[in-house]
């Protein structure tokens, strides 16, 4: 088709958004890993499972197996609000990077939340409604997924507690603020509300908390409430399986002008947005019908998969959730108080993990201000503010497609925009005041996280 034919932003219609989340396990012929119980070894029950999550999501967890699962109709009619999202052709940006790459985005922060984490806010609520519970309990890093489940929580009139990330919720106020007037009851992690808080605390006076710290509080929260459990908004197989929609509407896109995309680039915290973007891709390589060349993009201050082990784990710093085998940079690991506080998990999805061990996909970190160049040139010349998390899949996008100017290759890359930054000025303001740092750890900085990794039968 020609070129001028494909407008600068590609929207679905209504009845083009996916009716079917896509479950990539199913083609993956390593399956992820299971999770262990940390008390016996063994891999979880569905039974023990249900002591904390949602049956419906614990059977999600658990399918290796079914390619396609039915997204309920009330969660269909919820996505209308804000989806289908648009595909947008960067035309500015290749513009001012002078390149022959064709460079397109998928903007999911055209909601409140600002971000892709609503996908799996309201199916996580939704099921727990089903359930008849009270209400959930969970963590956030940078706020957008404790924003989208307050979101969700009050559409469907769950209760929801939030222990968010100290330097977060000092960060950023007003994303605070969004979710108390959705009517959650937010805490700064670690708090002295829980056990597990009291002890990070006796541990570490003064942290600044990490998602490890906050998870912990939000498990123990759940598990001592009856009519309670607990929602994860990245890193578990059941939000890449509902964060698909993001990946399947971009395909869907793409495949009605006939576009084949080269490198498909996101950024890596815990999984979700890169799992759900990449989903139907990963599915037609592992299928051996395309290939594709997928970049994990994640922060130098937090690097799990470049720099971490591949290995059983803590999902959390308290050490009561689960053992996940991921790259992980040791549940111990607090990572500095960088501005992407979505992409500070010592750990990364087990799906994901099991696909870059097997080669499927490559991965770069890179360093904070050079991501907030990036979002500086992109928010100058494509009108959109990006969040710092997003920032990194912009700055490996602009990356290649400089490559792309000096060999002349007319490559195609997609990339996620996970969403907006307008939460988080107090980034943008030590960027533009020339006061953001470059946090790396050192090996010895490293080698304390990975030292505490529990001993597993076959783990080295």
């Amino acid at each position: 088709m020609a070129e001028n034919k494909i407008p600068y932003k590609i929207y679905l219609d209504e009845n083009e958004i996916p009716s079917k989340w896509y479950n990539l396990r199913a083609d993956m012929k390593n399956k992820p890993a299971p999770l262990l119980n940390p008390g016996t070894g063994q891999p979880l029950t569905a039974e023990e499972m249900s002591g904390i999550f949602c049956e419906e999501l614990v059977k999600q967890e658990l399918d290796d197996t079914t390619p396609f699962i039915d997204i309920p109709q009330e969660i269909q009619d919820f996505y209308k609000m804000y989806r289908p999202s648009p595909l947008v052709r960067a035309y500015c940006l290749e513009a001012a990077l002078d390149t022959p790459a064709k460079i397109y985005y998928k903007f999911e922060g055209n909601n409140t939340s600002g971000s892709h984490k609503l996908n799996s806010a309201i199916a996580q609520a939704y099921y727990a409604k089903k359930q008849g519970l009270k209400g959930v309990t969970t963590e956030t890093g940078a706020g957008q997924w404790g924003t989208a489940l307050s979101m969700a929580c009050a559409y469907l009139g769950l209760d929801l507690k939030v222990f968010m990330v100290k330097v977060s919720y000092e960060q950023k106020p007003f994303r605070r603020e969004v979710m108390r007037t959705y009517g959650a009851e937010v805490t700064p992690s670690p708090s002295m509300t829980t056990e597990v808080g009291k002890k990070i605390l006796a541990e570490h006076p003064g942290t600044t908390g990490s998602l490890g710290c906050a998870i912990s509080e939000a498990v123990e929260v759940a598990v001592t409430n009856p009519g309670y459990r607990y929602v994860l908004g990245s890193v578990l197989n059941q939000v890449l399986l509902h964060q698909s929609v993001i990946g399947l509407e971009t395909k869907t896109a793409l495949d009605k002008y006939g576009i084949e995309p080269d490198i498909i680039i996101g950024c890596a915290g815990g999984g979700s947005n890169l799992g759900g973007l990449i989903a139907p891709f990963m599915g037609e390589k592992l299928r051996g019908e395309k290939d594709y060349r997928i970049i994990a993009v994640e922060p130098a201050s937090c690097p799990s998969f470049t720099r971490g082990k591949y290995a059983y784990d803590f999902c959390d710093t308290g050490m009561i959730c689960p053992l996940a085998k991921m790259y992980t940079l040791g549940s111990g690991f607090i990572p500095s108080a960088n501005h992407a506080g979505g992409l500070r998990f010592h750990g990364m999805s087990t799906t994901l993990s099991q696909l870059y061990h097997d080669g499927y996909m490559e991965a770069t970190s890179v360093e904070q201000t050079s991501v907030f160049e990036a979002a500086q040139q992109f928010a100058r010349v494509e009108g959109i503010l990006p969040a710092p998390e997003s920032s990194h899949a912009i700055r490996v996008a602009i990356d290649e497609a400089l490559k792309c100017k000096e060999t002349g290759e007319e490559k195609t890359i997609v990339f996620g925009l996970t969403g907006t930054g307008y939460f988080d000025m107090v980034a943008y303001q030590k960027f533009n005041d020339g006061e953001m740092t470059d946090y790396i750890p050192t090996d010895e900085d490293l080698a304390k996280g990975l030292n505490s990794l529990p001993k597993v039968p076959g783990q080295d």
